[in-house]
């Protein structure tokens, strides 16, 4: 039944690393209150130990000022901790980039792989040289109309014309055309005739 009305959980995105570099961040929060608080407990004790000499209480501000001394050290090594764990969260985060991008690497080598498969070295030739020869036809084209043919060229129409005739038993002379009609064509339509006018004698 539970299964049937729980909710399925999604995957969840946060990576070993995320964890890794939040469990880093939490400590050196802990330490840098670590810091804050002995830092105001230093203060403190340095004051204590002060009216503790006008009281005359020499030893009790002695050894209060060790402790105080101890405190320190202990301070400085917090200081090296934080270093530390600044530089394995900088270590940590940047190793998380370089994975994206060595990933985004591969899966862009890994397109270009799947469109040099849809085309072989020869297809990519072949339509090269196809798309060459289509440009060089249209430029040759585009030559004629708009510079027209000289004498020279048309000279040499003609003649790949005449060619290419007797290559076909053929020549530009020999070619049957069809005979000329020798039937009379219908006459006009005449001319309707118009009522001469007779000049009118004077009187």
């Amino acid at each position: 039944m539970g299964a049937l009305f729980g909710k399925s959980k999604k995957a969840s995105r946060v990576t070993e690393q995320d964890n890794a570099v939040l469990q880093l961040k939490i400590q050196r929060d802990k330490l840098k209150q670590y810091q804050k608080k002995i830092t105001i407990q230093l203060e403190k004790e340095r004051e204590l130990a002060r009216a503790l000499l006008k009281e005359g209480k020499k030893d009790k501000a002695k050894l209060l000022l060790r402790k105080k001394k101890f405190q320190e050290g202990m301070l400085v090594k917090t200081d090296g901790q934080l270093d530390n764990i600044e530089q394995m969260v900088s270590n940590i985060e940047f190793a998380q980039i370089e994975a994206e991008v060595v990933k985004g690497l591969e899966n862009g080598n890994n397109s270009l792989k799947r469109m040099h498969e849809m085309f072989s070295l020869d297809d990519v030739e072949r339509i090269m040289d196809d798309t060459k020869d289509s440009i060089e036809y249209q430029q040759e084209i585009n030559a004629l109309i708009s510079g027209g043919l000289t004498q020279e060229d048309e000279e040499d129409v003609l003649a790949e014309l005449n060619e290419i005739l007797q290559q076909s038993g053929e020549s530009e002379e020999n070619i049957n055309l069809p005979d000329v009609p020798t039937d009379k064509l219908p006459s006009a339509t005449k001319e309707r005739e118009r009522p001469s006018r007779q000049a009118v004698p004077a009187s």
